[in-house]
């Protein structure tokens, strides 16, 4: 597998996500338990992470369940870590943001277009030669299903689909 490891030039609190994965593992499973939501789709680099989440119909409470993971994912990783003065007043802990990135899913094309931007992120920011070699992706299970085949590269698929 080609993956690349995080530079070991990007600072501790740059690689938290994927040096502390169990914890983050733990802190979706732990919310979903409580307030249901199935990740359609999701990846996980060392320094930030994109998902798609479908709700229960109804339910548009997407604020409570990343309020619910960042604090859990904190409490997780809390022993080694170093607070700022600001991020002490404002409560910010490690690598989050106080906010986050919605957006209500269209129609299928507008699903699959960030599905596939989601998919190519570890290519993107330089962290995997080829998607599949994204080691914190759903990209894995799409390929079980058939919905990619393993040597998928994106290419003009992302185009127009930004998170940031």
């Amino acid at each position: 597998m080609a993956q690349r490891s995080p530079p070991s030039g990007l600072p501790r609190r740059r690689r938290l996500l994927v040096e502390n994965i169990g914890a983050l593992r733990e802190a979706f499973r732990g919310v979903r338990h409580r307030y249901p939501f199935t990740i359609d789709a999701i990846v996980i680099l060392p320094d930030h992470l994109h998902c798609v989440w479908t709700l229960p119909p109804g339910d548009a409470d997407f604020s409570t369940r990343w309020r619910l993971i960042k604090a859990a994912f904190a409490r997780g990783i809390a022993a080694g870590e170093r607070l700022s003065e600001r991020r002490q007043r404002t409560g910010e802990r490690g690598i989050w943001q106080r906010r986050f990135w919605e957006h209500a899913i269209r129609d299928a094309a507008d699903l699959s277009r960030h599905v596939d931007y989601i998919h190519h992120n570890p290519v993107k920011h330089g962290h995997a030669d080829r998607v599949v070699d994204g080691p914190y992706s759903s990209f894995h299970r799409y390929i079980e299903r058939g919905v990619y085949p393993p040597d998928w590269a994106a290419g003009s698929a992302v185009r127009g689909v930004s998170f940031e």
